[in-house]
């Protein structure tokens, strides 16, 4: 692997880990510094630390990535043209949802009850402070890209073939997520966004894919949760799920 993507996969470690030392200093900061009361801290320093370690994060590894890109440019293989590259981006919507909907129907045929806790969480914090919709919209989806798919499907690419390198960064991808009851659907989610990488060549498409498949399941949630949640009662609802 190459030092810039272990630096890029550290980075990514360390921000998933930082609220032990982040936490305490935005509520230090609120308390002593604004004069914000401890009640009120308490419930918003989490969701600050979210959104200033994932924008410091993004800001760390778009640098790297940079230095990286520049100093190993002659080992990229020929991108596919942009147009056809859009193309597999709003196309890639379509088999992200499409392998959500399978993997969700091998899920209840095993027994496994539908629905995210991960996605009601994300959700819930969202109409609560809307700023976090940048993560789980935009920021995350883009350090998800670059971290399990150009870092990690990139280098098992160099040694394996396609399947076993997407398959392992998949299911990587999914224990990613800590929500273990549903490792077959984030794994899916991880195929498809690893094929649209390889068929194109563009760690764009499969960015862009991700963030319009993200934004779209966050305004559909906020905008048709009662809707949705009666046919998930009803055991037909299918996908969903943030990834």
């Amino acid at each position: 692997m190459k030092k810039e993507y272990a630096y890029i996969l550290i980075t990514y470690i360390a921000m998933q880990l930082s609220g032990y030392i982040g936490y305490p200093i935005v509520y230090t900061i609120g308390v002593k510094g604004f004069h914000a009361s401890e009640s009120y801290m308490k419930m918003v320093t989490p969701t600050y630390w979210i959104v200033i370690s994932f924008i410091a994060a993004l800001i760390i590894v778009l640098l790297i990535l940079r230095k990286s890109e520049r100093k190993y440019q002659l080992e990229r293989n020929t991108p596919l043209p942009a147009g056809k590259s859009f193309a597999w981006a709003i196309g890639g919507i379509f088999l992200a949802f499409f392998a959500q909907a399978i993997a969700s129907s091998i899920e209840q045929m095993i027994g496994i009850k539908e629905g995210s806790e991960n996605t009601q969480r994300i959700v819930s914090l969202i109409e609560t402070f809307p700023i976090v919709v940048i993560v789980s919209s935009i920021i995350g989806p883009i350090l998800e890209e670059i971290v399990f798919r150009k870092v990690i499907f990139g280098t098992l690419h160099k040694y394996l073939s396609f399947f076993p390198s997407a398959l392992i960064s998949s299911i990587i991808f999914g224990l990613a997520h800590m929500e273990f009851v549903h490792i077959l659907l984030y794994t899916a989610m991880g195929f498809t966004f690893a094929f649209l990488y390889k068929k194109t060549n563009r760690i764009l498409v499969p960015i862009s894919a991700h963030v319009m498949m993200n934004t779209l399941v966050v305004i559909a949630q906020i905008l048709y949760r009662e809707e949705i949640q009666k046919v998930i009662e009803n055991q037909s609802f299918i996908g969903g799920l943030f990834s």
